[in-house]
């Protein structure tokens, strides 16, 4: 069982396995239908196409970022949509190295679904190992999806600032209120401390080792268990990045605050700091 990520060879033995079901996440937040352009262009054979604006930020949702987190009853619904049961291996891939694949990963392990990884380098990896592609658009065969969320890996705004560990997962210079091209206000939750979901990466785009990630996320958590750190970025989409190096790393999953820079942002009576 694959449950953080899964590299190229494993993924190339085992794609055709009726088990397995394969997510293509791709996605640009300038260009909202690049990634299903791209997707029925080419893409891993038997992948399904998942979006993030139309799947995984439906409606009702439990807060009111840019990309709200789905309720346990909309996510129940859209894991039946896509055919995941309790013998599912799933496997998610984007070219964002993680950046979007990490949302439906952590929603996955939100609901309790053990079984799900992250291809390590993504589409880029697949095609630079001249892995097999097809164009085919792929149909959704309907499951019964119905588990439970841990209710304590997610909290809201009202308990964010509850935390003596806040992480800000989005660009430095976005941390720090120098530039903001997407929310109402710049700068970052008063006591966050910053760590870009890009420091898990190597420059080729995959994952540093493990040894190396735990060494940095400890350095970071200090005193702090993983499980009482709290993580946020624009939207809740790439700070799963960083849960997801977390986990990779072996630690034990830190909070999501999944509304967000975006949802905090909207309230003009919320403080907001700047610099470092």
């Amino acid at each position: 069982m694959f449950t953080t990520l899964i590299d190229f060879d494993s993924l190339h033995d085992a794609y055709e396995n009726p088990d397995w079901l394969i997510f293509d996440t791709r996605y640009d937040l300038a260009d909202k239908d690049a990634g299903k352009r791209a997707y029925l262009q080419e893409h891993i054979p038997s992948a399904i196409y998942v979006d993030l604006h139309d799947d995984l930020s439906r409606p009702p949702a439990t807060n009111k970022g840019r990309h709200p987190l789905p309720s346990v009853e909309t996510m129940n619904v859209l894991f039946s949509e896509l055919g995941i049961h309790s013998g599912s291996q799933v496997i998610i891939y984007d070219n964002s190295s993680g950046a979007f694949a990490a949302r439906l990963w952590w929603m996955l392990r939100h609901m309790q679904h053990e079984a799900v990884a992250v291809l390590d380098g993504g589409w880029q990896a697949w095609l630079a190992a001249s892995g097999p592609t097809d164009s085919n658009n792929e149909i959704r065969s309907e499951s019964t999806f119905n588990n439970q969320a841990i209710k304590q890996d997610v909290i809201d705004i009202d308990q964010v600032q509850n935390f003596d560990l806040i992480i800000d997962s989005r660009e430095p210079v976005r941390y720090r209120g120098e530039s903001e091209p997407m929310d109402k206000a710049a700068g970052h939750i008063p006591g966050a401390i910053n760590r870009f979901w890009k420091d898990n990466l190597l420059e080729n785009g995959q994952f540093k080792e493990k040894s190396l990630l735990i060494e940095e996320f400890e350095k970071m958590l200090g005193n702090t268990q993983s499980e009482e750190a709290v993580f946020y970025c624009g939207s809740g989409v790439t700070a799963c990045h960083n849960l997801l190096a977390a986990a990779y790393a072996g630690l034990d999953l830190p909070k999501l605050y999944a509304g967000s820079w975006s949802e905090w942002s909207s309230n003009p009576e919320n403080p907001v700091a700047t610099g470092h």
